[in-house]
């Protein structure tokens, strides 16, 4: 299924938004989470992460009402075209601490899975290298210590190297993207106006 989610710095708790207060969101975000490695047809790359629609997550054969509270989370003050990994949702969830408030992501990202291998919705598949893969599964200010055999050390990689697999994603996603926006899928449920 997806990487683990480790904890992360955590920011401050979701608090309930007010019609005064309601923070600005944007449709126009996508869900990027990693999963088990599966080769869509003989000789084809491994895939082992997947870019979504948020309102994908509105899908009526996704994990409900999970589905519609991580979109929610997920649109809330983003910027248009925003690519945001699951691990980043963990960190804005107390470092995961507050995912059961929100959602069963392991859930709803296995119900993604399934709307895209069943052609439900349209998805960005990617065959991440294990660094890159690695980088999008932590915290946006953690960092990945990898081997490197060749100079016997160990680099590391941190929130820049992270930024750049981002913006390789948001570039594919672009080039996919050219002519029609992904589609979501059909008889979408309505997104929530606040956060619980």
């Amino acid at each position: 299924m997806s990487c683990p989610q480790p904890a992360a710095q955590p920011q401050s708790e979701l608090q309930s938004e007010s019609e005064s207060t309601a923070a600005v969101r944007s449709a126009d975000v996508y869900l990027l989470f990693a999963h088990e490695p599966y080769h869509p047809g003989p000789g084809t790359k491994e895939i082992n992460t997947t870019v979504v629609a948020a309102d994908s997550l509105l899908h009526p054969l996704v994990r409900q009402p999970d589905g519609v509270r991580i979109h929610a989370l997920l649109t809330r003050g983003r910027q248009p075209r925003e690519i945001v990994p699951l691990a980043t949702l963990t960190h804005e969830l107390n470092g995961g601490a507050d995912w059961p408030k929100t959602g069963d992501w392991e859930g709803v990202t296995a119900d993604l899975m399934h709307l895209v291998r069943n052609q439900r919705c349209d998805a960005l598949s990617l065959g991440l290298s294990t660094t890159a893969r690695a980088l999008v599964c932590t915290g946006p200010h953690s960092h990945v210590r990898a081997y490197d055999a060749t100079t016997r050390a160990f680099i590391t990689y941190g929130p820049a190297e992270r930024a750049t697999v981002l913006d390789e994603a948001g570039q594919f996603l672009t080039d996919l993207t050219a002519e029609r926006p992904l589609w979501p899928g059909d008889a979408l449920l309505p997104p929530l106006r606040h956060l619980p």
